[in-house]
């Protein structure tokens, strides 16, 4: 090549290099942008995960998946999400999505597993643990989900195998004593279920799994008065357990404790309005006192269950024809015979309701129909409802209408085991030591929170809505309820609707007069738009904006520091955090400055003390809110727990005992529990 060639080809080599540089410099600033969003997106999606707004963290995370399908992450929380929504089949798929991403994660298999394990696919689950303990054998709940997975499918061995391996690699593992125990008590080796259960409460005394199988061991042995002290620990350390407050009925049964008997099915019905042991024993305890109406509706909520439950349609034609309803009881009568014809007895009783309504013809051909029966076959007497039938008991699979008036039991006593996950259940199921009432801050919905004769009222906030003349009214409020799907996409269209008319006003540095007012009420609403969203980041950088505009509303500085405290509990401890933290103090103070007698100011700041375990200073700011509005029962609220936390029993309960008494009837339930 000459030397005129070797310029040209060294000329066209720098334009082409110089275009691909401008090229990048153009598409920097998308991809930058794009990437800001993705990162953004997904913190909030966990913010709002975090806070338990399941629906709105799926919009987000449904977001970043349309974005960037590639990354594994918003896979999993949307996985989560699912999963406390009670949505196992979605949860299982969205894990297995992000396993096929990244298959080195051994918190995927445990997400996929928990999700497997809710839809009775044990097999399945015991895969995902295998897959998991391989990627990180050091997680004993691994080991121990797949050994209870095991037990479920009756795979004895096996499971015995891994609970000898957990308490080799972690002799204090109360759980693996407590599964060995009722390994054995399902072998009928009640010694040897025995030992194991000593052993398990001698490392753990708290541990439910083995109260509860003591107290199956108990039952099984009809030890009925200590069965009944063992289903008593058992509710002592959860006391949310329906299945050990219908056994505990069961005991008391046989120890003549009826009182007791109907209060343990009341509280089970309560907490399962749905469980059919709890209505049908009732049912039952009902007949035996004379509260022959109830009883009805106790079957009559089982038949609804379960339309093809005979023994429940035989219980209630006999009350029903005891109280006079006789077409009820022929009703009833009658389908038990078509699937029974020769059920004698039954015909009987319809005979004598036919006779008493004057339909002697039916009653005739029934009564022929028994006749015939007996010229054939002695026909036994059906036995009635006796006190003496009342502690027997038949499994909930046997159909024999001679065991009508029998209290029911479960095929085979469970124990309904916790799985070690940190997926183990819907987070507002989960146990916690006492819930505080969240910050007050600007809302679209009005306040509601069961509080009667109560409205939250700020004279800041409706001089706001004066001034600005819009359709969305402000309000204050300390309610918040999670949005549903069509509510979420309401809220994103009045932020994209607001983004747009905010966009399209002046620059803030030559907007004036009535244009500087639109913006500053514009950015308002889209903060309070944003918090509505969960997406506080955003909310709070709409009033960094506002109050570099305007620094003398105290409702900026107010809705600031609100929306940056919610934001930064979501993060973990680091030095962002910590100058977060300081900017939030100094913005409760420049609202508090400008509003000395805001009642909501010193609750929300009382609220963030709490939050940093700085009781001394919460109780002083409850204090000042009471001072300046006595009925806010929040605050007392509030106040009563925080006392309660730092060992102030007396008082705490005194604070809680006047929210219950303005109408926070939470309340209650907590001065139940810390009276004792």
């Amino acid at each position: 090549m000459g030397q005129k060639g070797a310029n040209d080809h060294q000329w066209f080599c720098l334009r082409l290099i110089r275009k691909l540089a401008c090229l990048l410099l153009l598409l920097m600033p998308v991809s930058s942008k794009a990437q800001f969003n993705t990162n953004q997106l997904m913190q909030t999606g966990r913010i709002a995960l975090q806070y338990e707004d399941y629906v709105l963290s799926i919009q987000y995370f449904n977001r970043v998946i349309s974005l960037r399908p590639y990354l594994y992450e918003p896979w999993q929380l949307r996985a989560v999400a699912k999963f406390y929504l009670d949505d196992y089949v979605g949860a299982e798929a969205d894990a297995t999505k992000a396993i096929g991403l990244n298959p080195y994660i051994s918190q995927l298999f445990d997400l996929r597993g928990i999700s497997r394990i809710r839809q009775k696919n044990f097999e399945g689950a015991i895969d995902d643990y295998k897959k998991a303990i391989r990627l990180d054998p050091s997680v004993q709940g691994f080991w121990y989900n797949s050994a209870l997975c095991y037990y479920q499918l009756k795979d004895y061995a096996n499971a015995l195998a891994l609970s000898d391996s957990i308490i080799q690699r972690w002799n204090n593992t109360a759980g693996a004593y407590s599964l060995k125990a009722e390994i054995y008590l399902q072998k009928k080796d009640t010694v040897e279920a025995e030992r194991w259960l000593d052993k398990s409460l001698k490392i753990d005394p708290y541990n439910v799994d083995a109260w509860t199988t003591r107290a199956y061991l108990a039952m099984g042995r009809k030890q009925w008065k200590d069965a009944d002290n063992f289903f008593t620990e058992v509710l002592r350390l959860k006391p949310s357990d329906v299945n050990s407050y219908v056994n505990r009925a069961l005991c008391r049964i046989h120890t003549n404790n009826l009182r007791g008997v109907m209060d343990d099915y009341d509280k089970a019905i309560e907490l399962d309005p749905n469980n059919f042991l709890a209505h049908y024993n009732r049912g039952l305890i009902r007949v035996q006192l004379g509260d022959d109406n109830r009883a009805v509706e106790d079957f009559d909520y089982v038949v609804r269950m379960e339309p093809s439950n005979f023994m429940a349609i035989y219980n209630r034609a006999l009350l029903l024809d005891r109280i006079g309803d006789l077409r009820g009881a022929i009703r009833d009568y009658t389908t038990v015979i078509n699937q029974f014809p020769n059920f004698w007895t039954g015909l009987e009783q319809r005979a004598w309701c036919y006779r008493r309504l004057g339909m002697t013809s039916k009653a005739e051909l029934d009564e022929f129909r028994v006749f015939k029966a007996q010229m054939d076959k002695h026909v036994g007497i059906q036995k009635r409802w006796s006190k003496a039938k009342l502690r027997d008991v038949r499994k909930r699979s046997e159909i024999n209408l001679d065991k009508f008036n029998q209290i029911v039991v479960e095929d085979e006593p469970e124990v309904d085991h916790e799985y070690k996950s940190i997926y183990r259940g819907r987070v507002q199921n989960r146990e916690v030591d006492i819930d505080m009432m969240p910050m007050y801050m600007l809302s679209f919905e009005p306040y509601n929170n069961g509080v009667q004769r109560y409205q939250a009222f700020d004279s800041d906030v409706e001089r706001l809505n004066a001034k600005k003349g819009s359709q969305h009214k402000l309000y204050v409020n300390c309610s918040r309820q999670s949005l549903d799907t069509l509510q979420i996409q309401r809220v994103f269209a009045m932020v994209d609707t607001l983004t747009a008319r905010i966009e399209g006003t002046s620059t803030v540095r030559n907007i004036t007069g009535k244009g500087q007012q639109l913006l500053l009420a514009l950015l308002m609403l889209r903060s309070v738009a944003y918090a509505s969203l969960q997406n506080y980041d955003a909310a709070a950088t709409d009033m960094t904006t506002y109050l570099e505009m305007d620094s003398t509303l105290s409702l900026a500085w107010w809705q600031r520091a609100v929306c940056q405290s919610l934001y930064t509990m979501a993060l973990d401890n680091s030095q962002m955090k910590q100058l977060k933290i300081a900017q939030i103090k100094d913005d409760f103070t420049h609202a508090l400055r400008l509003n000395p007698q805001s009642a909501y100011l010193y609750y929300d700041r009382a609220n963030f003390y709490a939050k940093q375990k700085d009781y001394s200073r919460a109780i002083d700011d409850y204090t000042r809110a009471l001072q300046i509005d006595g009925h806010l029962a929040e605050a007392y609220y509030n106040r009563g727990v925080i006392r309660i936390m730092a060992n102030d029993r007396k008082n705490g309960i005194s604070d809680l005992s006047k929210a219950g008494e303005l109408g926070l009837y939470e309340a209650y339930s907590i001065i139940k529990r810390y009276s004792k």
